[in-house]
């Protein structure tokens, strides 16, 4: 469906015709307008009129119909084709969702497609709005602008997972919560989420770096501003630290689940010793009682008149000799 369709001239939203391809039109006589169209989640009867009259290329067009797609850019004859992925978090559940958000630019239009619920298009529309100045540079603008919000975004969610990761830490060893049977899959569905935020954020790394007039032989990418090369690069500045803070999470997680895995094998190791001391303090008493139980007629010792005491008071004498010696070395 399209959520809005809008004319925007010198950097302020004007009235239009409302049917996309009279505004289209109108920009490009016009020659210092554009039109903005946001769709979100389209079927392909939408967007097959969208495509056809902003000449979009059938391959970028299945793939923001089919979405599940890597970030990535794209250049084409008649325009340009981003693919972004912005991403929420719950902490409560330790929960990464990841959207798309697909933008087409070419002469005088911009095209948005939304999937999902995590996509801040209608914010990034409105602070546009807000500032004529940054609207005057058309396109352009509003490629850098989506790509801010999303990258901004990203440290959010960096800095929820770094918190969340410290109480986790926190939790994993202390002396009562480190030793669920349930922690390592906590640990491991952590694992889990940075990786689909990794997802969203590695990709990211190259586009930008292309449209900050970093990739190959610094060739600027068509239908974007020269002058907006250093806004880009800003950008690709944040990411680099959000991906940097992801491999940084990364790492501490699995040398986190490698030493609570350590941290078992020590307490199930401790557990088998203390087990191990238990047994050979009740051997002792078994092995003399099984001995005088065995009902021979030639054991003198059983007509003895202090050989009951005597034999208690040896069996009580060689357990506290057996459980200071297991206590001094840290078996009990």
């Amino acid at each position: 469906m399209i959520v809005d369709c809008a004319i925007y001239r010198d950097g302020t939203r004007t009235e239009g015709p409302k049917d996309f391809s009279l505004a289209l039109a109108q920009c490009r006589r016009g020659g210092d307008a554009f039109v903005w169209i946001g769709l979100y989640e389209p079927t392909e009867g939408e967007f097959d009129r969208v495509a056809q009259e902003f000449g979009l290329h059938p391959l970028a067009v299945e793939d923001a119909l089919t979405a599940h797609q890597r970030p990535k850019l794209e250049v084409y004859d008649d325009s340009l084709f981003m693919v972004l992925k912005p991403v929420g978090y719950e902490p409560k559940h330790d929960v990464v969702s990841a959207g798309e958000v697909m933008v087409f630019i070419g002469d005088s239009f911009v095209v948005t497609v939304r999937h999902g619920e995590e996509a801040p298009l209608a914010a990034v529309r409105s602070r546009l709005e807000a500032e004529p100045e940054m609207l005057r540079h058309g396109p352009t603008a509003v490629l850098y602008s989506i790509a801010d919000a999303v990258v901004d975004h990203y440290v959010d969610v960096a800095g929820e997972l770094s918190t969340d990761l410290e109480e986790l830490e926190a939790d994993v060893f202390s002396p009562t919560g480190g030793g669920s049977r349930h922690t390592a899959s906590r640990i491991y569905n952590f694992k889990r989420q940075i990786l689909e935020f990794r997802r969203a954020t590695g990709p990211l790394a190259q586009p930008l770096d292309r449209l900050a007039g970093g990739g190959v032989f610094g060739v600027r990418v068509p239908f974007v501003h020269a002058k907006a090369q250093p806004f880009f690069r800003d950008v690709n500045d944040h990411l680099t630290r959000v991906n940097e803070s992801v491999e940084a999470l990364d790492r501490l997680v699995s040398d986190m689940l490698s030493a609570h895995l350590a941290q078992m094998s020590v307490r199930q190791n401790d557990d088998m010793r203390k087990i191990s001391a238990w047994a050979a303090m009740a051997a002792v008493p078994t092995m003399i009682a099984g001995i005088y139980g065995m009902n021979f007629d030639h054991m003198p010792e059983l007509h003895w008149l202090w050989s009951y005491p005597a034999v208690i008071a040896g069996m009580a004498a060689l357990e506290v000799m057996l459980y200071r010696l297991f206590k001094s070395r840290g078996w009990l």
